[in-house]
Order: structure tokens, then sequence, then C-alpha cells
């Protein structure tokens, strides 16, 4: 005979964590389509010290007229490849435009530098400021000690290979392990939080003239503005990757637990006898 199961809600996120995860949706989603604004602006990448016109493009977004029209390309080092209807070209008015990015991938819609940096710097200082607030609150709580740092059994070869597996074939933690984040989470959100995250910060401080006045050291660890640029879309680009995969996991492990959880802190779970 089975052990009846019984749903029960348990407490999983704190006020803070709920806050600052919210603050993060709006921010990320606001410095990404400025930032995309800002790109279109010069919709070239480029490493060390090149930069300037007819320098050689570590990756780039525009369009080439043939046979009468503009067809859009993306173009890495010597590779190319045709986007039209993707990149490189927009319809506006019926006409074909130059441009990187569409204009529904942009904050604001029509081409504007300036526009696109105020929101841009104005969003990234909310960010780093909410954050810090995070981070804070983590480290002097114990969140950081006791929900995020792997353990050492959770390390070991053979259990990191367990729970790719599992998440492979789609089979989430049941019962109490519920309660608490597995270690690829764990992994996943030290990586961003301790990695990606301050090297998308430090980057995008670096492409500042008046933080290279007060932090001249920045440019020397980046290589110049142009591959502090680079490496600030690079890092971007990972995390709307991260964020990707974490949508996709939340709607695949049960979208309303997941929101309620982050909502108003409680997550459902299962328990048996045996639990």
């Amino acid at each position: 005979m089975k052990p009846e199961k019984n749903t029960v809600l348990v407490r999983r996120h704190a006020v803070i964590t709920r806050l600052t995860h919210w603050i993060n949706v709006i921010c990320l989603g606001v410095l990404l389509l400025s930032g995309l604004q800002i790109f279109n602006a010069w919709p070239s990448l480029y490493w060390d010290q090149y930069g300037a016109d007819g320098d050689p493009a570590f990756l780039s977004i525009g369009a080439s007229r043939a046979h009468g029209e503009l067809r859009g390309y993306l173009r890495v080092g010597h590779a190319e490849v045709a986007t039209t209807g993707v990149l490189g070209v927009s319809r506006v008015a019926g006409q074909g435009t130059e441009r990187a990015f569409p204009a529904w991938l942009t904050l604001p819609s029509f081409q504007d530098l300036a526009a696109g940096r105020r929101w841009h710097f104005f969003f990234a200082w909310a960010f780093a400021c909410n954050g810090a607030v995070y981070l804070l609150y983590s480290v002097m709580s114990g969140h950081w000690r006791r929900d995020l740092v792997p353990h050492r059994a959770e390390l070991a070869p053979r259990h990191l290979w367990q729970e790719i597996v599992a998440h492979a074939r789609l089979r989430f933690p049941e019962g109490h392990a519920a309660r608490r984040y597995n270690v690829l989470q764990k992994l996943s959100y030290l990586g961003v939080a301790a990695v990606l995250l301050p090297l998308m910060v430090l980057t995008g401080l670096t492409m500042s003239p008046g933080m290279n006045a007060v932090a001249p050291f920045l440019l020397d660890l980046f290589g110049g503005r142009q591959s502090a640029r680079t490496l600030h879309f690079i890092t971007a680009s990972l995390v709307v990757l991260f964020v990707l995969v974490h949508l996709a996991m939340v709607l695949l492990s049960g979208v309303w637990n997941n929101l309620r959880s982050m909502i108003t802190g409680r997550y459902a779970i299962e328990t048996s006898h045996h639990d």
C-alpha cells in the first residue's frame, strides 16, 4: 500500500529575497531593451585597441545592398550569416532600413541614443543598489552560506552527474528535497551572482569617462573601453541565457507553485509518512 501524501505549504523565500527578485526583473528588462538601443548606435564590437572606422570588428550586425535591396547580416570574425527579417534590416513605413536590432526589441523603439543611455544608466544604478541590498542581506542573515553555497558531498562527481541526468529527464525534487536548492541551482545562482553580474557592472563602469578618471585601473584590467564593451555585451548575453533557462525550469517544474513562492514566500510540497 502506497503511503498517503499530503500537500503542505512551507516557507521558502524571505521578504527581502522576493522584493529584490522582482526589482531585478524590472531592471534587467529595461537594461536589456535600452542596451540594445545603445548597441544600435554602433552595432560592432571590437577587442584590444581597435574601434576606429575601418578597424576589423570582433562582431557586427548590419546590412549591405544587393540587387537594389538591403540584406541584413551577422558577421563574427570572417564568418557571415544572412539575417534579413531578423537582424540588420527593419521595416519602417514599408521601407527597409538598416538597423541592428528591430524596434520592438529596443527602448525607446525609435533610434535615440541619448534616451537609451538615460534609461540604461538610471536602471543600471537601481540594479546595482538592489544587488548590494540582496548581497548584504544574504551574508548577514546566513542565506548565502546556508542556501547557496554547495556542501562538499553535493560537489562529488557522482552526485553532480545524478543531478544533471535528473534535470535532463525533467525529474524535479519532491518532498523535503524540494525545500532547498539543488546543487545545479546553487552553482548557477553563484555563477551569476558572483561572476557574471559583477563583471557586467564593472565592464559597464569601464566605459564611463567619469569612472575612468576615478578608477583608471579598470581600463588596464579590461584592456580598454572597446574590450570592456565587448565583455559587457557577452556577459549580458549570458545573463539573458540564464534567465531563459530559469524561465524554462519554472514552467516545467510548476508555474503556479513557483510564482506563489516568489510572491507569498510559500511553496507547496507533498509529504508522506516516510518524509
